[in-house]
């Protein structure tokens, strides 16, 4: 490549440099259009922004490493969505991800934009070893205390598994599960790239349920508020009454039953 090379090539040619070694990096620093310092930047930004997610993940892979040198292999996350809603199930997924994943942006759901929770739930699948989800109703919700229907929608992600667990890394629950040595991680989907993976599955795939709902229970806004007490939610509750799905030992929801 040379000075002669345009900057639509040379910005392609950028796009298959991995190392900042690469011998293309030092000719185009020799090279004084501002296009083309412009895109040598953005392609050291581009490698130092993948470098932090490279040194986040290596980070989040503490716990499950420190399992592995006690000689568990096979090591599940688990975490659950939808404690505080109005109206829904709890949703909770645990997932076995291989000890080499090559996952970057891994990060509590929370944190996530609804695309990036959406392709991150895709690459998930593509590399899990195995992954669970159990659903526990508003029904049950109501029956046990969302304390105890979190709890047991956790166990049955990990039943579901195809691929029994030897380790369990969970968020914040204390949880017994089987013979399976189990740590319970207080803000766990943001030190545990397994309980990170578990939280976007188990968002994703509730958040789709709220909108599913939203279609057989119009009005409550379930499309953007996946059951959490919004403005339009209660104004729709104040005007509508409560549905088949709401949890009717919620207090904004006991309100509108009086």
């Amino acid at each position: 490549m040379s000075h002669r090379d345009s900057i639509a090539a040379i910005k392609q040619a950028l796009q298959t440099v991995k190392e900042p070694t690469d011998s293309l990096l030092e000719r185009l620093k020799a090279d004084e259009r501002k296009g083309v310092q412009l895109a040598l930047k953005q392609w050291y930004n581009r490698f130092d922004a993948a470098q932090q997610l490279i040194a986040k993940r290596e980070e989040m892979l503490t716990y499950e490493r420190a399992f592995q040198v006690k000689n568990y292999q096979v090591i599940a996350g688990v975490d659950e969505v939808g404690r505080g809603p109005l109206a829904g199930p709890v949703v909770a997924a645990a997932v076995i991800l291989p000890q080499n994943t090559q996952l970057i942006g891994i990060d509590d759901s929370k944190k996530l934009s609804f695309a990036k929770k959406q392709a991150l739930y895709e690459a998930i699948k593509a590399e899990a070893l195995a992954i669970g989800v159990g659903i526990v109703t508003e029904k049950t919700i109501d029956e046990i205390n969302i304390y105890e229907a979190s709890k047991v929608a956790m166990l049955d992600a990990l039943a579901q598994l195809e691929v029994q667990p030897e380790a369990v890394l969970v968020d914040a629950m204390p949880l017994i599960y089987k013979e399976t040595a189990v740590l319970s991680l207080i803000k766990g989907d943001q030190k545990s790239i397994s309980i990170a993976a578990a939280s976007i599955v188990a968002k994703v795939v509730r958040d789709q349920m709220m909108t599913d709902y939203a279609v057989t229970y119009p009005g409550y806004d379930f499309e953007h508020n996946f059951g959490y007490g919004t403005a339009k939610h209660l104004a729709g509750l104040e005007s509508l009454g409560a549905c088949p799905i709401h949890r009717l030992t919620f207090s904004p929801v006991k309100k509108v039953l009086r």
